[in-house]
């Protein structure tokens, strides 16, 4: 295996720099990682989250655009979260999603609180998988019980309601601001909210990874050696988004004639347990690269200490 790097510096170069490092282990990690991959327990895992996606996917969008016309009083920001299914889910399933979020959310203007409770119930099913998932990267035995993981599951679903509005409301005010430089009659063109969309999105992914890689595991993560990797996963996931896109319209068919009416649910779930796939081998690599990181740190401390006083 490569060296590990260890962060160094709090500046935004050395930062960089750490990523960089992260994307040269993950080069040397392609097969442990393909072997993880491979791994029953790991798509068990994957199937499981993808099925409280599943769930938790139409009640989660119906809160945010509930919370983006009362709260946020912003229609640019209930626009951006269309952007954000059709850039997710590309074609049909994504017009299918978006008109029919829509047309719920004219029926339902005010905030549902029974969607609020459908939501707390079913994403936090998410979370149970996955923190088993990430407890066995990093060589937990004992899980969280039943009412702290869901304890836990709930500041993370807020965590992330909040982040997901905050990019919408950020693509929103690029919306405003383009109407202001060109009037108010002026409607921003399409790919300028799809590219601000992914300005404000990217990082925001890459933050939601971060918390979960750092908070959900039952044991103390060092976040300064989760960062970095992180990054590199939610980059990876963007870069899977594109994959998505290419193959779309051969999947699409190919679905569709052996799913029929199911074919959009299927194709959630089908995306889902992919995404969830490359979530959890980035969760064992971060973990196994870390504990390597740890181990060379505490070498380094041990042969310091054996050194004689004026050789330190």
């Amino acid at each position: 295996m490569t060296p590990v790097p260890v962060l160094r510096s709090n500046s935004l170069r050395g930062f960089v720099r750490d990523v960089g490092g992260a994307c040269g282990e993950l080069r040397h990690d392609i097969r442990p990682m393909a072997r993880y991959w491979l791994e029953t327990e790991a798509h068990v895992h994957a199937m499981a989250i993808a099925g409280y996606v599943l769930l938790s996917f139409y009640p989660f969008m119906l809160v945010v655009i509930a919370l983006c016309r009362n709260v946020l009083a912003s229609p640019e920001a209930e626009l951006a979260l269309y952007v954000a299914i059709r850039d997710y889910f590309p074609g049909e399933t994504g017009d299918f999603l978006a008109r029919n979020l829509r047309v719920s959310a004219n029926m339902n203007r005010n905030l549902e609180w029974v969607s609020v409770v459908l939501l707390l119930f079913t994403a936090n099913g998410v979370f149970i998988p996955l923190e088993v998932a990430l407890n066995r990267a990093w060589g937990v035995k004992v899980n969280r019980s039943i009412v702290m993981n869901q304890l836990v599951s709930v500041g993370l679903i807020f965590l992330c309601g909040g982040l997901a509005l905050l990019s919408a409301a950020l693509t929103g005010a690029g919306a405003t601001v383009w109407r202001a430089l060109f009037g108010l009659d002026a409607a921003p063109p399409g790919m300028f909210i799809t590219g601000l969309f992914k300005l404000a999105s990217i990082p925001i992914t890459i933050f939601v990874l971060f918390l979960v890689y750092w908070l959900l595991p039952n044991t103390k993560v060092p976040a300064r050696l989760i960062l970095p990797r992180a990054v590199v996963i939610g980059l990876a996931l963007e870069a899977l988004k594109w994959i998505n896109l290419l193959i779309w319209p051969w999947l699409y068919s190919k679905l569709s004639r052996e799913y029929g009416v199911f074919v959009n649910s299927v194709t959630i779930l089908t995306w889902s347990s992919l995404a969830a796939l490359a979530v959890l081998g980035g969760a064992d690599w971060s973990a196994r690269r870390a504990r390597l990181a740890q181990e060379e740190e505490k070498r380094d401390r041990m042969g310091a200490e054996l050194l004689p006083p004026t050789q330190v």
